[in-house]
């Protein structure tokens, strides 16, 4: 099972009502969209990391190693930002510049707000998604779902989409362990040559595997529609007063850094 599937189980906010949790979790995100403010980025991030790690319970070691999967992917795209590539001579504030072969690189202080800016937004959107998938399971999102009247072919691709997630894991665990036990990874051209061969037999591997799934769903009656259990939540008032508080304080914070322009 994976680690954010096994928290989305036993963290404590497990019987808090599911749409309680979907709808701060949007909303936040939500606003800090709205909002091109570096400040309500930061404290978006700051509220979901305090609620995550210190109401949910979450290990904050896990919290932050898989905060720092999309922040690896996003160093790219701020690089590409932060730095100003020119060929033209166009006098500008460069706080740093360098010029070779016609070409300029450099940053200016436009470009460093505009990275930061793209960097804030997206860790305080990810934080947003990543406390509605620590701590709400996939059952309970899909039932939420429902009850907010979201079209049946949705939620069935949803939860298909996500029990192949496993499928990939455990097929491409299995492909590695034996490439690994035959030396498959002991080098850099092994390496390379068995991560092709696994990416080429992963694919085929699992659509094998998805078909033996839908076979055995066809054989128990599947008619198009998933039906799972879920338990029944009872609706907080205190916390929809929390969620109000909190999610009017941050629209205040957003109106008052775009005047403010911080």
């Amino acid at each position: 099972m994976l680690n954010i599937d096994g928290f989305a189980y036993t963290n404590r906010l497990k019987n808090v009502h599911p749409t309680e949790k979907a709808v701060f979790a949007l909303l936040t995100l939500f606003l800090c969209l709205v909002f091109s403010s570096f400040t309500v980025s930061c404290l978006t991030l700051l509220l979901m990391t305090v609620v995550t790690v210190r109401r949910a319970g979450i290990p904050y070691r896990a919290y932050f190693r898989m905060m720092a999967i999309p922040f690896s992917f996003l160093v790219v795209g701020v690089l590409t930002i932060g730095i100003t590539i020119t060929t033209q001579r166009v006098e500008q504030e460069w706080l740093g510049s360098l010029t070779a072969a016609g070409v300029t690189f450099g940053v200016t202080s436009g470009s460093i707000i505009k990275a930061a800016e793209l960097a804030g937004k997206s860790l305080a959107a990810v934080s947003c998604l990543y406390f509605l998938a620590l701590t709400t399971p996939v059952v309970d999102l899909t039932a939420a779902m429902r009850k907010l009247r979201i079209p049946s072919l949705f939620i069935e691709l949803t939860e298909l989409t996500y029990r192949f997630i496993f499928v990939l894991q455990e097929t491409a665990e299995d492909i590695y362990l034996s490439q690994s036990v035959r030396w498959g990874y002991s080098s850099l051209k092994n390496s390379y040559k068995s991560l092709g061969s696994l990416t080429a037999t992963l694919f085929l591997r699992a659509h094998h595997r998805s078909g033996m799934i839908f076979t055995a769903l066809t054989a128990r009656g599947y008619n198009g529609q998933l039906s799972v259990l879920a338990p029944e939540y009872r609706v907080s008032t205190a916390n929809i007063l929390m969620i109000t508080v909190v999610e009017l304080l941050l629209l205040s914070v957003g109106v008052i850094a775009e005047v403010k322009g911080i």
